[in-house]
């Protein structure tokens, strides 16, 4: 078995909040052995590869949470550009963290999001970003290829990965049929290899998700609509009453870039 299967997670987990958990073990022991295991073992246990481990010596229980976070502090930029649709000055904003091997992620992509985008998206009403928050080791390769696609075929892979998560999920870190699917939107083989080869993507994409459990994302999908946090799935009657609630009351909106 490779070192990359042992440490993996299913995909499938699901939270207490209704939808796919955070794994807070990936890269934080989860292979650690048993005492007599490490007291009989000549060499130290090989970590599993995960791009998006918490830091080297990071005490997770020590990660300071934003209670009551601001606009400008749910809408300041990341490492990397925001992947977004709509209208950039929309009265309401909608950002999804999203886990690219969550069923509940599927769901929405496939039933929720094509009425959204065509009826508060596409009107100029909302403008929705998409945020990488990656559960498992497989969902991280994922969203490497994702971030490694074209900016303007962003969404488009998105949607093609979610229609097709059951050919390219599993337990074990498979590109293959990752990149099946990434060449679709015109990824090259030579492009693909190099963004898992490229530390930075990785260490960006990480502080993406980091940022988000600082402000308090646990699992996915959650969301954040126009600076307000929900932490379970919504379905389109949920986005209804929530849009036509913002629209109603429009609040202080930070420089949304």
């Amino acid at each position: 078995m490779s070192r990359f299967a042992l440490g993996l997670v299913l995909p499938v987990l699901l939270a207490l909040s209704g939808g796919c958990a955070n794994n807070e073990f990936l890269g934080a022991g989860l292979l650690t052995p048993t005492p007599d295991a490490a007291k009989n073992s000549p060499m130290p246990p090989k970590k599993p590869f995960n791009p998006f481990a918490d830091a080297s010596g990071t005490d997770i229980k020590l990660r300071k949470v934003i209670e009551n976070p601001t606009i400008e502090q749910v809408m300041k930029p990341g490492p990397l550009p925001e992947m977004s649709l709509g209208r950039a000055n929309a009265p309401v904003t909608i950002i999804k963290y999203a886990s690219l091997t969550c069923p509940y992620c599927r769901e929405f992509q496939l039933n929720t999001f094509p009425v959204l985008k065509r009826e508060y998206i596409d009107t100029g009403k909302v403008r929705y970003i998409l945020r990488e928050f990656p559960i498992g080791f497989q969902s991280g390769t994922a969203t490497i290829a994702l971030r490694c696609a074209p900016r303007d075929k962003y969404f488009i892979l998105y949607d093609k990965l979610m229609r097709q998560q059951r050919s390219w999920v599993s337990q074990e870190v498979r590109r293959e049929p990752i990149f099946k699917i990434a060449k679709q939107v015109g990824l090259s083989r030579e492009k693909f290899d190099a963004c898992f080869e490229d530390q930075s993507l990785s260490a960006n994409l990480n502080q993406i998700k980091e940022r988000g459990r600082t402000l308090g994302i646990i699992g996915t999908p959650n969301y954040f609509v126009n600076g307000k946090l929900y932490k379970r799935r919504l379905t389109m009657s949920d986005f209804h009453k929530i849009v036509l609630e913002a629209l109603a009351k429009p609040v202080a909106r930070a420089d949304q870039g």
